[in-house]
């Protein structure tokens, strides 16, 4: 599995991904984060191969020149794009040198500013169409369709249509063809800050094992809500850490098997 992800600013959306996917059973892990924060990204997170990103002056993975530096490590069963990228500009240059390399068998999750990047350029979207997997909120669906959104739901199905996606959002899992597979699980502290992060690295981490892009996010939506409520049950519906739900990740998943 290969992530990339993580500028100047916000290593530790690279790191929330990369142990979530390890916690939920990933093999040989790669995490590509900026380079002035690689050294001690890599001290810090042992159990990862890093690569260092060139960036641009404000610190955000440079686009082109980030594609190049991952170029000979793209042959693996899944690649997690968009966790702690914050420049969009930088973050659609990424994926169009990026995306043309990635094998046909490799899967892709696209979040937060790659996968922004297809509500300017969709077209960037038709090689990943049927093994592409999108996380977005209400707000980022609302910039993939062009359009306002209240309702999630809706809007989940149509841009899994329109992307040939399997969309995670909402506690939902929406495949292209419509079928929809929701939740009864999770709570408001699923709010907290990184909790995306973990999300899009159990699914990454399912589907590199070998899980279908649907059944992996599927499964990987219900071991973040199911971690969510042991947390809530242990210290209150809101209040716990990102970093505390990809810990829970393995004992729900033990308990569910």
């Amino acid at each position: 599995m290969l992530v990339v992800c993580g500028a100047r600013k916000t290593p530790g959306a690279a790191a929330l991904t990369g142990i979530a996917a390890l916690r939920v059973g990933a093999g040989r892990l790669t995490v590509a984060v900026a380079e002035s924060v690689a050294g001690a990204f890599a001290v810090s997170f042992p159990e990862a191969g890093v690569i260092a990103l060139p960036e641009t002056t404000g610190g955000a993975v440079a686009g082109h020149r980030g594609a190049d530096a991952v170029a000979e490590d793209l042959d693996v069963d899944c690649i997690v794009v968009g966790p702690g990228l914050d420049d969009p500009d930088e973050a659609r240059a990424l994926l169009e040198r990026l995306v043309p390399a990635i094998p046909e068998r490799t899967a892709v999750l696209l979040d937060a500013f790659a996968l922004g990047a297809l509500g300017t350029a969709p077209e960037l979207g038709e090689p990943l169409r049927d093994r592409l997997i999108l996380t977005p909120n209400t707000t980022e669906a609302g910039f993939l369709l062009g359009k306002d959104v209240d309702d999630l739901e809706d809007a989940a199905h149509e841009v899994a249509e329109r992307f040939g996606a399997v969309v995670s959002g909402g506690g939902m899992v929406v495949e292209p063809s419509g079928r929809t597979r929701v939740v009864q699980a999770g709570g408001p502290g699923l709010g907290t800050s990184g909790s995306g992060d973990v999300l899009a690295g159990a699914i990454g981490g399912l589907v590199g094992r070998g899980a279908g892009a649907a059944d992996g996010a599927c499964w990987a939506t219900y071991l973040h809500a199911r971690a969510g409520d042991r947390l809530a049950e242990r210290i209150g519906p809101l209040g716990f850490l990102a970093r505390e739900l990809a810990d829970e990740l393995p004992l729900v998943l033990a308990r569910s098997a």
